[in-house]
């Protein structure tokens, strides 16, 4: 190619220029069109070897890579070693009753897997000068909130009672700086190891978003009235939905033992069958549990309201909304029965009435 040849760049035939950008999450570039001297539609022509887009250099991002590698944490020893109180209380929080939990062979179940690090109410004084570094270089770079996103787990060997637990973490990554509803930052993922016996059991990935919050847009002068969130329908809850349409609370029961799930799931956690039917709730339950939510405040609800955990007649349970006493009159073990509620008109939800005159532990 002789030095007068040049590269050509053609707009398409709508007259429209070519357009290089960079990805929608780095806020630094911006679009490289052709020059508004060069007519619409025809080729612009740039010499041989200049690059249509430079890439964008970010200082602070270089001093935030450096950090990539280095201890999140020291090494600390678990406080208590795997025990099978903790596996009970962990499986009755969870409604998890897997044999392989239980018994002189039992294994603890793999979620656990965190919960054998924990430093309870006075902590661990676990947190290294390298990870405080990280988080103050972007406190002044104006990064200054902070958002959990997103953890992952990988489980490499079971626990089972009476394993010692070590652990350490590193700061595994820092990503580019990029721009979310909430505003701009960088995810910073932290990985620990966990081990018993000094062998690998399991690895947590967790990661946070330190960011600048996106400036908020005005209100409007009116505000349409918010609606409720709407549930998340997927093909393994689809006929659950299906049955509060035609004003049915629909229950699992596995094909293979016959055992009785909610809310509804792929596969049996008894016996692992994928095989299932369905039968229908008489309704009626009582309060297992519940709380009263006061903050935070919350689009189409109005606080102080009460969610309970509501046990079936037939035995399962489920959580939903306690209506038809005031929030502070609601008590473990009083009676409720199924009723749906109109919320608007494209969602109908089932709720507990409260059998007035009943009455329930304090």
């Amino acid at each position: 190619m002789s030095p007068e040849q040049t590269d050509r760049v053609s707009a398409p035939a709508s007259g429209q220029t070519d357009r290089v950008s960079a990805p929608a999450s780095d806020p630094v570039s911006a679009p490289v069109s052709a020059p508004a001297s060069e007519p619409v539609g025809e080729p612009v022509k740039t010499p041989v070897g200049t690059p249509v887009s430079a890439p964008v250099s970010d200082p602070l991002y270089e001093r935030l890579k450096t950090y990539e590698g280095r201890s999140a944490s020291n090494a600390a020893v678990g406080k208590d070693p795997v025990n099978e109180p903790m596996i009970r209380h962990w499986c009755e929080a969870m409604g998890d009753a897997n044999p392989a939990y239980r018994g002189p062979a039992a294994v603890a179940p793999p979620t656990m897997l965190q919960a054998w690090t924990m430093g309870g109410l006075s902590g661990h004084p676990d947190r290294s000068g390298a990870y405080e570094e990280l988080s103050a270089l972007l406190d002044e770079a104006g990064f200054t909130s902070i958002v959990a996103t997103d953890c992952e787990q990988e489980y490499l060997r079971p626990l089972r009672p009476g394993d010692e637990i070590t652990f350490a973490n590193v700061i595994e990554s820092v990503s580019p700086r990029k721009t979310t509803k909430l505003g701009t930052g960088h995810f910073i993922t932290t990985r620990m190891d966990v081990r018993a016996a000094g062998e690998l059991a399991g690895t947590h990935r967790f990661r946070v978003l330190k960011y600048a919050p996106a400036a908020r847009a005005p209100k409007p002068a009116r505000v349409a009235a918010p609606r409720r969130p709407r549930p998340v329908i997927n093909r393994d809850n689809a006929g659950f939905w299906d049955g509060v349409a035609a004003h049915r609370l629909l229950i699992q029961r596995c094909g293979g033992c016959a055992t009785l799930r909610f809310p509804w799931l792929p596969g049996c956690n008894a016996c692992g069958s994928r095989e299932w039917d369905t039968v229908e709730a008489s309704g009626e339950g009582s309060v297992y549990s519940y709380v009263v939510m006061h903050h935070p405040p919350f689009p189409a609800f109005d606080p102080p309201y009460a969610v309970g955990l509501v046990e079936l007649a037939e035995g399962v349970r489920m959580i939903s909304n306690v209506v038809g006493v005031p929030y502070d009159k609601v008590r473990i073990g009083m009676p409720v029965r199924l009723e749906f509620l109109r919320v608007d008109d494209e969602l109908e939800l089932p709720v507990f009435r409260a059998e007035t005159g009943a009455g329930g532990e304090g």
